[in-house]
């Protein structure tokens, strides 16, 4: 896995579980918190968001988001320019969201899987290299 990366990171309270050790599994590199910091029901989007931000700005290399489905955080991660927020339930989907598709933003379930797979999950997305090629010609069409 890559070390040293800025990586910007926030679940709602369905990800607080995980998150945490999302977190210490990638204690080589620099981690912003963004929260939640309880399990106390919260809105996905105030979450989703400044992780966006982040990425987009260019402030962070990558961000990781964590919610019941992952589909809300990755509908609202995707309406920021540039970012590219792929949900991943296995090891497969995160290897390809990455090769293909040049994902920023790597989108969790923490209802439909494990701590322990979503730390997989994990260790694929931030060890696999964009592919580029006639992937990078797909990638350029996505901007609105």
């Amino acid at each position: 896995m890559k070390e040293g990366l800025k990586i910007a990171i926030g679940a709602d309270h369905a990800g607080f579980d995980f998150k945490q050790g999302i977190i210490d599994a990638l204690a080589a590199n620099e981690i912003k918190d963004f929260g939640t910091y309880s399990s106390d029901s919260v809105d996905y989007p105030d979450f989703a968001h400044p992780v966006a931000s982040g990425v987009e700005s260019g402030e962070f290399d990558f961000g990781i988001l964590i919610c019941g489905s992952g589909n809300g955080v990755a509908m609202t991660a995707n309406k920021h320019q540039g970012i590219r927020a792929a949900i991943c339930w296995n090891e497969e989907l995160a290897e390809r969201a990455r090769s293909h598709n040049d994902a920023n933003i790597l989108c969790i379930p923490a209802r439909y899987i494990s701590p322990e797979e979503a730390k997989k999950i994990v260790e694929v997305f931030f060890s696999t290299e964009f592919e580029g090629g006639r992937h990078a010609n797909r990638v350029n069409k996505i901007a609105c």
